[in-house]
């Protein structure tokens, strides 16, 4: 048999090859250390669950319309608006299994052969993926610790060509937990005037930050505003990642169309018990339990990015926000592939190389797990690092 040429372009999640590994390992009787996994350890609050057994005893398992009921629909709006000082109507959203068919979606509707789109480094793992299964160029601007892992203005100015299509935005970042302000923000939206280059700012970690405040990119202007996709979800802010919950919000007509189209020919609507349960979390009904879940991972961070300092070889940036530390192991090994199939091999240990996420010599350690995994991966990283040699 074989396959259509496009699928040549997709590579395997890493994290969630390594992930898959780890757990393998695991379930064999390994005395497993998993801090690979990209989802909160907490389980999903109560309200949710609640509004689903609701649900469904009054019925339903019906189909909605492709991009939500309209009950769903609103409480996106609601949320934006609270939370963000954004004002859409229903019409402009569209809910989706997750922020990556989001992200998806939007891709394939505006990117064709040869169009560029610009991915900040480090970035997640499937946005060139998906850039290049559409038959896009990425366009990849690299970043370093000194500022926090965050493209600057002149950055994006010096990357824009003709063929610039798209601009991609994470805010609060995964792998690295940064957050760009709104002075930044607003620089970036500068540059920006003039051109049709559309902005995909994902913020699924928005509630997850711990220093600052972070900024909807859409909000920093009129020009922003009208240009910029805002792509957000609960699989993160509030521990429902197995629903998989999704959205999206824009004020480009033709944009939104399209997207409504490609997914009635797709999934069309998701799951109806998954929107009836994410109503409360979006109403704000299950922020205690958000404020709960920081709080543990603020302490969780704190303990990791000390014990990890104090490695010698390793260094890292506390993070502002999400629940990942992206650490710098390039004075033992640059080569983060090797670094951390060896760590899992000889101490158990399962994190991301850094590779995947288009920065070399790091390595993601998400720490939402509880403290005391958390204590034990850090010693166990801390004999693997003393002893370290390169083959």
């Amino acid at each position: 048999m074989k396959l259509a040429k496009r699928m040549s372009t997709l590579n395997e999640s890493l994290t969630i090859a390594i992930s898959t590994r780890a757990k393998e390992l695991k379930a064999s009787g390994k005395d497993v250390l998993i801090f690979s996994a990209g989802e909160p350890d907490f389980d999903t609050p109560d309200v949710v669950k609640n509004a689903v057994i609701t649900a469904m005893q009054k019925g339903c398992g019906k189909y909605t319309p492709v991009p939500g009921t309209k009950e769903v629909l609103e409480a996106i709006c609601t949320k934006l608006k609270r939370d963000n000082n954004l004002s859409y109507t229903p019409a402009q959203v569209v809910t989706n299994v997750g922020a990556k068919q989001s992200i998806f979606n939007c891709l394939q509707a505006l990117v064709d052969e040869g169009d560029e789109v610009i991915i900040p480094a480090p970035y997640w793992v499937s946005y060139p993926e998906i850039v290049g299964y559409c038959g896009g160029k990425s366009v990849i601007i690299n970043t370093d610790e000194s500022t926090g892992f965050k493209m600057t203005a002149e950055q994006l100015k010096a990357a824009i060509t003709p063929r610039t299509k798209v601009l991609m935005i994470n805010t609060v970042g995964n792998p690295c937990g940064g957050i760009y302000s709104r002075a930044e923000l607003e620089a970036i939206g500068k540059v920006l005037e003039g051109t049709e280059i559309i902005v995909l700012s994902d913020e699924i970690y928005e509630k997850l930050s711990y220093d600052t405040e972070p900024t909807a990119c859409a909000s920093v202007s009129e020009d922003m505003f009208k240009r910029t996709v805002t792509i957000n979800g609960l699989s993160k802010c509030a521990a429902m990642p197995g629903w998989r919950f999704g959205y999206m919000a824009s004020p480009i007509s033709e944009l939104n169309a399209a997207v409504k189209k490609l997914q009635s020919q797709s999934t069309a609507n998701i799951a109806s018990i998954v929107q009836a349960g994410a109503i409360p979390a979006l109403l704000g009904q299950g922020d205690e339990y958000i404020a709960m879940m920081k709080k543990n991972f603020i302490e969780r961070r704190d303990y990791a990015v000390k014990a990890i300092n104090a490695i010698d070889g390793l260094s890292v940036l506390s993070p502002a926000g999400a629940f990942y530390l992206f650490i710098n192991c390039k004075k033992v090994d640059s080569d983060s592939m090797r670094f951390c199939t060896r760590l899992l091999d000889e101490k158990l240990v399962a994190c991301v190389p850094g590779v995947g996420f288009g920065m070399d010599g790091y390595f993601r350690f998400s720490f939402a797990c509880d403290l005391e995994s958390i204590k034990k991966g850090c010693e166990r990283i801390a004999q693997f690092v003393k002893s370290y040699k390169k083959d």
